[in-house]
């Protein structure tokens, strides 16, 4: 099943599934990433991607959020007012979910930004949620770890450089990021259920010190940063591990951020070792 359903306010949105099974895994993309960002495999890794694999042992579904390009393409979703927040795009979701016919309940398993999304849609629809799956996802641990300074230099990068984007793509999703955070600091505690966090692995440090050389970040970005990034990572990801008892963390991934991508069978796997602890707890 692919195609656009209507969430309300003259918009339609998105939503590609495939497979059977309960619960259902719905897949959050990072900022401005669509359904597709789930259905490949980064160059020279073995398939199948994630989507496919793990729609071949339960149900599973990916969308576009409002502003998400498709290789050179627009959104396939409809327009939405920018910048948006968390709290829009959980809204979106439900409409979404809801409109298509998708049944509750929700394993929600999100990517970077995409891990806001997903820890405020379980906060907000705990009834609906029943197992949460982060991967290397961004957190208001992250938040917690940073000086204000640093914090206010990990805003500009989360943020990205869209100025020539958004000249060919007005519509283009970014996120507002401080009334983000605040959203999801203020929400309901997460429910007990069964919760994986997958982290990477590598290193930001030489990738940031050889783009502030080379003239790729912000003048703002001081060369060491992407050291001081990973200092607060070592300590946000395990403060995001500890988020729910019996959590499960895989962090051997041998993978940069996109996890997904580079290691799509660690992934698959876990999202299926989630399903299989939802399944068991009946």
């Amino acid at each position: 099943m692919a195609g656009l359903f209507d969430v309300g306010g003259g918009r339609r949105m998105y939503l590609e599934c495939r497979g059977s099974g309960s619960p259902l895994v719905v897949l959050v993309s990072g900022q401005r990433a669509s359904a597709q960002d789930w259905m490949e495999v980064a160059e020279g890794v073995a398939g199948p991607a994630v989507f496919d694999d793990v729609a071949t042992r339960t149900r599973v579904c990916a969308f576009d959020r409002p502003g998400t390009p498709v290789g050179e393409s627009v959104s396939r979703s409809d327009p939405a007012l920018m910048p948006t927040t968390a709290e829009a795009a959980v809204e979106d979701l439900h409409a979404l979910l809801a409109a298509a016919g998708e049944i509750e309940p929700f394993v929600l398993v999100a990517h970077s930004i995409g891990g806001l999304i997903g820890r405020l849609y379980a906060s907000t629809y705990p009834d609906e949620v029943v197992g949460l799956g982060l991967v290397d996802a961004t957190s208001i641990e992250m938040q917690d770890a940073y000086s204000p300074e640093d914090w206010a230099i990990q805003l500009v990068l989360l943020a990205g450089d869209i100025r020539e984007a958004l000249v060919e793509y007005p519509d283009i999703e970014r996120f507002d990021l401080p009334t983000t955070f605040d959203q999801v600091r203020n929400a309901p505690a997460l429910q007990p259920m069964p919760f994986t966090v997958i982290s990477a692995d590598q290193p930001w440090g030489p990738v940031v010190e050889q783009a502030v050389a080379a003239g790729a970040l912000p003048p703002e970005v001081p060369e060491n940063f992407g050291y001081v990034l990973d200092e607060v990572l070592i300590e946000s990801r395990a403060a995001v591990a500890e988020l729910l008892p019996d959590g499960v963390w895989i962090r051997d991934t041998n993978s940069g951020h996109i996890v997904h991508q580079e290691q799509p069978r660690i992934v698959a796997d876990a999202i299926i070792g989630l399903v299989d602890r939802v399944r068991a707890e009946g």
